[in-house]
């Protein structure tokens, strides 16, 4: 039988919950370039149809039609654009990410600051506000700096799945958590169903001195932070807006005179969350150990049980990227890896946990032969439905 086109007066005449029946049975990213088609198409991304035949789909990172990326931020690139490490080839991509100004509606430059769960978020100061941005729906969002002038420290983005329990990877709404750098040392949040800034009293973030190239992670409805010797665990409340310094002290292992030397905090935002610690004697490093916190729900006690040590090997060429210089050490989680960076350093270490097995990230093959230090690496896990 000939190959017959449909004519032109049918498509446009067809109810649009029928054109959008349609449409939703095309791979999503094959929907994805045809969205700059019409405005229609585009709007049809949040539609009722199109989101419950996608978003169920989306939420199990099997049948993904998306990858994940490391994304890679250093001051030798050319601005705005960010090579991307694909985890599921497990090779880096042949095109840089690109990112200008004009996509994110900004005059000025902009920084990458922090990313969650497909969200990205810079700060342009030029227009005295921050940017969330979905890459992946080309949506944004420009967030007005609380007050001017406004320096800050230790911004989190916070962007929980609705039901994550449930598979329901949505991202309904985001929080940006973040201390004031002003003598108060305020904590400030925004809500984005509000649209709004809330300011909290000082509290607990007076502890936070040392800590400021790690950011906070969040887990159990607040934002954890692990201090500076003495060493402990100081968290902030998200829906209390109080802080309050966490029971999950850090302990420091036993035996032989060790004690921790630096220490990390990752999580994956719902169900669990990790220790990264150096341990060793006199604030050196001589080996590298991964606790997770762990809840007895009979007894209701906290603890951090030892879960793996760092390779001798391994730990002898981290150990020496650091020079004991452990404040350019922090880390982050991505699908399920525990990454362990340094500003100073190429490459990442990260941690399989399903496999309990350690791997040396390679270096971009982008970056120059003679490199300086600057390195900030992010996890960047596109969402369709990442509402910003």
């Amino acid at each position: 039988m000939d190959h017959m086109d449909m004519d032109p007066r049918i498509w446009s005449g067809l109810p649009d919950h029928l054109l959008e029946r349609v449409l939703s049975f095309l791979p999503l990213k094959t929907f994805l370039s045809l969205r700059s088609t019409c405005k229609h198409f585009k709007s049809i991304l949040s539609s009722p149809l199109f989101i419950s035949k996608h978003s169920s789909s989306l939420s199990s990172s099997s049948s993904s039609s998306l990858s994940s990326f490391i994304l890679l931020s250093h001051p030798q690139f050319p601005h705005n654009k960010y090579p991307l490490y694909n985890t599921v080839t497990n090779s880096w991509c042949p095109v840089s990410l690109s990112i200008p100004s004009s996509t994110l509606k900004c005059s000025g430059n902009t920084t990458l600051l922090t990313s969650s769960n497909g969200l990205l978020c810079f700060s342009a100061p030029d227009s005295y506000s921050f940017v969330v941005c979905n890459l992946l729906t080309k949506s944004i969002r420009h967030v007005k700096y609380p007050f001017r002038p406004f320096a800050f420290e230790l911004l989190t983005l916070v962007a929980v799945p609705t039901a994550p329990n449930n598979n329901n990877n949505n991202i309904a709404a985001y929080k940006l958590f973040m201390l004031s750098s002003s003598a108060a040392a305020a904590a400030l949040v925004y809500d984005s169903e509000a649209g709004a800034w809330r300011e909290y009293a000082a509290g607990g973030s007076a502890a936070l001195n040392g800590t400021r190239h790690q950011n906070g992670v969040f887990f159990d409805g607040r934002v954890f932070f692990a201090t500076s010797r003495p060493f402990s665990v100081a968290c902030f409340d998200l829906e209390m807006g109080s802080w309050e310094r966490s029971a999950l002290g850090l302990l420091p292992p036993g035996g032989g005179g060790d004690e921790v030397a630096f220490a990390r905090l990752v999580s994956d935002g719902d169900r669990r969350m990790y220790l990264v610690g150096g341990v060793g004697v006199s604030g050196i490093s001589r080996s590298v150990k991964v606790w997770e916190y762990i809840y007895d729900r009979e007894d209701g006690t906290n603890r951090w049980a030892e879960v793996e040590t760092l390779p001798e090997m391994l730990c002898k060429k981290f150990l020496s990227v650091c020079y004991h210089n452990y404040e350019h050490v922090y880390c982050f989680w991505h699908k399920g890896l525990i990454c362990v960076c340094c500003y100073t350093w190429p490459e990442i270490l990260y941690y399989k946990v399903c496999r309990r097995t350690w791997h040396w990230l390679p270096k971009c093959p982008s970056l120059p032969h003679k490199w300086s230090c600057g390195f900030r690496w992010f996890s960047f896990n596109p969402q369709l439905y990442a509402n910003v």
